[in-house]
């Protein structure tokens, strides 16, 4: 048995991460399913006693238990990329790298409670999300763009790297709140590009691109 266990939910962004990153290395895992919708095990006190935010995904490897998706992508990447090219050594692929994180984390939360409203119904000024989540779309199509110019097809390094990785999922999936990719010409060519890795594998609402 995997000493990697992953507390899942299917549907869940955060998660599918996770998933993506374990594929991509060709790491063995095993799933616990929470039943985060419409249940909120995740809130539950065994979930709690995990994680004490109450949100998904946790990560439990060996005695290690994590919560925060960049801490587990990041703790992944340092353990069991042997090419180091998720999370680059290079000091200025690094510093990109450790940027888009944070904007990941901090810009694209909008982003993913807009795609929340739409499929389950939560609580949410949903114009006003989508609307911020076009904003930061523009960011990543005009960064894209850029890059594009040089001759560089990714995010942050000259290959993939967990900045790619981690902005992948709410772009693909924002098509579930209405947003239309023929607004942003580079991301729908990056995440063409992203979809041919090694170990890619997709999750309900990612579309097969043209």
């Amino acid at each position: 048995m995997s000493a990697i266990t992953l507390y899942n939910y299917e549907l869940d962004d955060s998660c599918y991460r996770v998933r993506l990153l374990l594929s991509m290395l060709g790491k063995d895992y095993t799933t616990y399913a929470v039943d985060m919708v419409p249940g909120h095990e995740e809130k539950s006190p065994a979930m709690l006693a995990l994680n004490p935010l109450g949100s998904l995904p946790i990560l439990t490897d060996g005695d290690l238990t994590l919560y925060g998706t960049e801490a587990i992508l990041a703790h992944l990447a340092k353990a069991y990329d042997t090419t180091g090219a998720w999370l680059p050594a290079d000091t200025a692929a690094f510093a990109a790298t450790m940027q888009w994180l944070t904007f990941s984390a901090s810009v694209l939360p909008d982003a993913i409670a807009a795609r929340k409203v739409a499929l389950f119904g939560l609580p949410g000024d949903f114009e006003a999300l989508k609307a911020a989540a076009r904003r930061a779309f523009r960011i990543m199509d005009d960064h894209m763009t850029l890059r594009h110019f040089d001759g560089i097809e990714w995010f942050a390094g000259s290959t993939p790297t967990l900045a790619d990785l981690t902005l992948f999922p709410i772009f693909a999936l924002s098509r579930d709140f209405g947003i239309d990719h023929d607004e942003f010409p580079a991301l729908r060519r990056w995440v063409r590009r992203f979809r041919t890795l090694p170990g890619f594998k997709t999750m309900p609402g990612i579309p097969d691109y043209h």
